[in-house]
């Protein structure tokens, strides 16, 4: 039986190579498709500038009128005065002198490339948790990160002033930016700005056919789509990923050039999957990411194209995690709600909804339960919808626009994470997404933005 089993799993995975293989004509013949979005925007704009003064107590500082005027937020409790050689993979196609990743958890900056072990060199921001040796993740070296008191999930990490992959980083030299060179090494005292840039033009929305060979899709905001990718591995399982800590339900946790983080677990809880490109999947450390189900593997349209890693508009340029539970506080609190990322999920005869709820055991020696396998395997689509509140000279979307049926940022609108218009939903924190639920089970468009 068990050797039955086993030919049956190869013939599974044979029949899906051939799917994949015969989609391919149809989608290679079309000539109105693009299938590498180019790796930096035509046009951007300004979003903010955050400046980071590398030394014990030295000011960090936001300026959103292009470096005239400057708030304070923070402060360094740490600086940096070495680099990491060997930077976690997918920096290795970062460009020099830009954010090669933004999270919740941490900023990694490229400075180098070392050729000799094919690795990125960086050198880190990071929030006040991982100020200590003990307890400090893996993929980050504290001798070479500037160590901030701002907590993870606000401000730079996570919230509004959050630098978007490629985001050029300038050193400052009286009152002059100069881009940081290669082989750039933190020495005490300098001044670092940052240049948080998005593209001027701005699609609504971003969808991911959970199937082999399913269709990714950009919508924009005149109704008119584009195709760009494919899924070669669809998710069907959560997992441990552990920035997840510190950001909501349905949020990006991460982006760097060969993975988009997403969150299924509320604010404190654990719990999320993640889509990388091709290439990267075949990274050494990636084995788990062919294996397990907890990873979306996308590429190009034709097979023969150069993988998305550090392309546009997955992997470079056009994401970056926004959510802070502050925002609600804020007087501007309608435009901080609608200038966040928000992903969404349906099932084949469902509408848009929120993505399931699950939460994980933390602990990360301990195994996943068996559900956690399959805990998203009715999604049959994923949608990640862009920013509807503009920054000043952005053409995407309108200022206060929303969605069709959507009720973000309205006066009465629900809670983060509520189900509206369904009796009796829960608020995020709610266990609503346990073992076996799915978007069937979600009001469609119920959250918060």
């Amino acid at each position: 039986m068990g050797t039955w089993r086993g030919a049956a799993k190869w013939v599974d995975c044979a029949v899906a190579i051939m799917v994949l293989w015969a989609a391919q004509p149809s989608f290679c013949d079309a000539e109105q498709i693009s299938i590498n979005a180019p790796p930096q925007p035509p046009e951007t704009v300004e979003v903010c500038r955050v400046r980071i003064v590398n030394q014990v107590g030295g000011e960090i500082a936001v300026s959103q009128d292009a470096g005239k005027t400057w708030e304070r937020i923070g402060s360094v409790t740490q600086p940096a005065q070495n680099v990491d050689r060997k930077a976690y993979t997918a920096a290795k196609w970062a460009k020099i002198g830009t954010v090669a990743a933004t999270a919740v958890n941490a900023i990694h900056i490229k400075t180098d490339q070392n050729a000799e072990e094919d690795r990125g060199v960086v050198f880190s921001l990071l929030p006040k948790e991982f100020g200590q040796q003990v307890g400090a993740p893996s993929y980050v070296s504290l001798p070479s990160s500037i160590i901030t008191d701002l907590p993870a999930g606000t401000e730079i990490f996570g919230g509004r002033f959050s630098p978007f992959v490629g985001s050029p980083v300038m050193l400052e030299k009286e009152d002059t930016l100069s881009p940081i060179p290669a082989g750039y090494m933190p020495a005490v005292g300098d001044r670092l700005v940052i240049i948080a840039q998005q593209p001027k033009s701005y699609p609504c929305s971003m969808v991911f056919e959970n199937r082999f060979a399913g269709l990714i899709t950009l919508a924009n905001c005149d109704g008119t789509t584009r195709l760009i990718g494919q899924v070669l591995k669809p998710v069907a399982g959560v997992g441990r990923f552990s920035g997840a800590l510190y950001t909501g339900i349905g949020r990006i946790r991460a982006n760097h050039s060969g993975v988009i983080d997403v969150s299924v677990s509320p604010l404190g809880s654990i719990g999320g999957f993640q889509i990388i490109p091709s290439g990267h999947a075949m990274s050494p450390e990636m084995v788990k990411a062919r294996t397990s189900t907890q990873w979306m593997v996308v590429g190009p349209v034709c097979v023969t194209d150069q993988s998305f890693e550090g392309l546009a508009p997955l992997f470079f340029g056009y994401l970056r995690p926004v959510y802070d539970t502050a925002d609600l506080y804020a007087d501007d609190w309608e435009a901080r709600m609608l200038s966040r990322f928000l992903v969404e999920a349906k099932s084949d005869d469902g509408d848009w909804g929120p993505v399931p709820v699950f939460e994980l055991d933390p602990n990360m020696n301990k195994p996943l339960p068996d559900w956690a396998n399959s805990a998203l395997e009715k999604v049959s689509a994923f949608r990640i919808l862009f920013p509807t509140s503009p920054p000043e000279g952005a053409t995407w979307g309108k200022p206060g626009s929303s969605p069709e049926g959507a009720t973000w940022g309205k006066p009465g609108s629900p809670p983060e994470g509520a189900t509206s218009g369904k009796p009796g939903s829960s608020p995020e924190g709610a266990t609503s997404g346990k073992p076996g639920s799915s978007p069937e089970a979600a009001a469609p468009g119920g959250t918060g933005r």
